[in-house]
């Protein structure tokens, strides 16, 4: 999916100078430094890349000095799909890694100030802390079933996509559910949401930011059916028929050359 987060673009992000101990700031540095050794000698014996976002493109060309073809992941579509039994809320959900470059202490910090319920799917190392920051208007349910996702999708008033993102597979699920979604403007969310039809885009990652993003939201109306047509371009079938037309150019340009 990416070049290693904790090597590359997101060090600083996992190993932040004020959360380690001297002896890990004397040790992590060189042990990095081996790793991007080893991982730029790995890529270099790669024949060719394939990214699954433009977003991740720019960034195996920045450190492995290569170009990469992009083929966007697929989402079902099939089994995430609007429930007609299932009303809307007044709910904003997040389904994601608890991890710090996902960025839920951002979205934490907003909604405490906001007071508006923020539902919070997933678990990971951050979860304690986090749990720590939030007012009772946020709560977290952990890891859930798929069907329960599916209505959790469907029934929020917008999916929050706080940091980031590769290219953010949840964007495209919460579209495929008919819900818009909320998004850092970087990063593969440019790629799956349409500013205005599909979501909003929040500029910076502060609070005041999304804070602002979240008041311009209030005051829209969105189209459910034009959501979920966006998100069919990202279904497996789509995906398939693109990665057999990739896989066959190339078998074509190996053969070319023999």
């Amino acid at each position: 999916h990416s070049p290693i987060r904790y090597a590359w673009n997101q060090y600083f992000a996992y190993f932040s100078p004020e959360q380690l101990s001297f002896f890990s700031r004397l040790l992590i540095p060189p042990v990095m430094h081996r790793l991007r050794v080893w991982d730029e000698s790995s890529a270099a014996r790669v024949d060719h890349f394939v990214a699954n976002s433009d977003n991740v493109a720019r960034r195996v060309l920045k450190y492995y000095r290569r170009e990469a073809d992009v083929i966007h992941p697929p989402a079902d579509t099939e089994f995430f799909r609007p429930l007609a039994d299932k009303p809307k809320s007044a709910d904003f959900l997040i389904v994601s890694a608890l991890v710090p470059y996902k960025r839920i202490d951002l979205a934490i910090e907003t909604f405490n100030r906001s007071g508006e319920k923020l539902l919070i799917v997933g678990t990971g190392p951050d979860l304690k802390m986090l749990r720590k920051r939030a007012r009772p208007n946020i709560v977290f349910l952990g890891q859930v079933p798929a069907e329960d996702l599916r209505a959790l999708y469907h029934k929020a008033r917008a999916l929050i996509l706080p940091g980031e993102e590769d290219f953010g597979i949840t964007a495209v699920e919460a579209q495929a559910c008919g819900t818009p979604v909320l998004a850092f403007g970087r990063g593969g969310a440019l790629e799956s949401i349409l500013p205005g039809q599909t979501g909003l885009f929040f500029p910076e990652l502060t609070a005041s930011s999304l804070g602002a993003a979240l008041d311009k939201f209030r005051g829209l109306k969105f189209n459910g059916a034009v959501i979920r047509s966006n998100a069919e371009k990202f279904s497996r079938r789509a995906f398939k028929e693109k990665l057999a037309a990739y896989l066959e150019q190339k078998w074509a340009e190996f053969k070319g050359k023999r």
